[in-house]
């Protein structure tokens, strides 16, 4: 079998965000800026590419914040595993993202700005201090606006919410983009919660979890004591 050009998967994921009935706005927005950068790794099963995938995500770390453009993300883009059962993408999610955050605090702290335990309301994925929320997609996604090719990890910066909060600008996207949803999926999302409710933790994915789920990822920063939110 022929392996499929990075070149190309990469433009079949900046096909996906162009779909007119694409809800996030803000993606969009990033893309229209030439702000949504992607990376291509082999399996989402497989630990080989976590070193890279970490470098790539210092990377934009660096190249966000010497911005001063609003919308930015990366998307780690999988050639595979192509699976189409929600809780088996759901359980490789996780422990990718412990192996990034486990390398990670070999390295730097947690973000400050943000709680580093899963559990909690304020709490957002950190990794070189810089706090992320994350979209996964996958072809076996429950919500249509989720159900990419390949499965994916993209990545956003914590910092550019809380701006659009204090420029007023957060509330209006968040309804337009949760009306497009609704359009687009025929529902809406039974996670969505805003920050500060409740864990994010229960969005990364796009699974419907039920009340005896717990989050897998384990954080050594995480204490009783949360940080401050900024």
């Amino acid at each position: 079998m022929t392996e499929i050009n990075d070149g190309v998967i990469i433009e079949e994921y900046k096909s996906f965000l162009k779909d007119k009935n694409f809800p996030c706005i803000a993606a969009k927005a990033a893309l229209a800026k030439k702000q949504v950068q992607c990376r291509v790794a082999h399996n989402m099963a497989c630990p080989m590419d976590d070193g890279a995938i970490l470098q790539w995500l210092y990377d934009f770390v660096d190249l966000y914040r010497s911005s001063r453009q609003s919308f930015h993300s990366l998307a780690i883009i999988f050639k595979g595993p192509l699976t189409r059962n929600e809780a088996d993408f759901d359980g490789l999610m996780w422990r990718r993202l412990q192996a990034l955050r486990d390398l990670d605090n070999k390295l730097y702290p947690y973000d400050e700005r943000v709680d580093a335990d899963p559990k909690s309301a304020r709490f957002s994925f950190s990794l070189k201090e810089e706090g992320f929320f994350i979209i996964a997609l996958h072809p076996g996604s429950n919500r249509a606006a989720r159900q990419f090719k390949y499965p994916a990890l993209v990545f956003n910066p914590h910092a550019e919410f809380e701006k659009l909060r204090e420029a007023n600008r957060y509330e209006n996207m968040k309804t337009v983009v949760r009306k497009r949803d609704l359009l687009f999926s025929g529902s809406t999302n039974p996670m969505l919660k805003n920050f500060g409710e409740e864990s994010e933790v229960y969005q990364y994915s796009g699974r419907i979890y039920d009340s005896r789920w717990k989050c897998p990822l384990k954080n050594n920063d995480a204490t009783d004591e949360h940080h401050p939110t900024a």
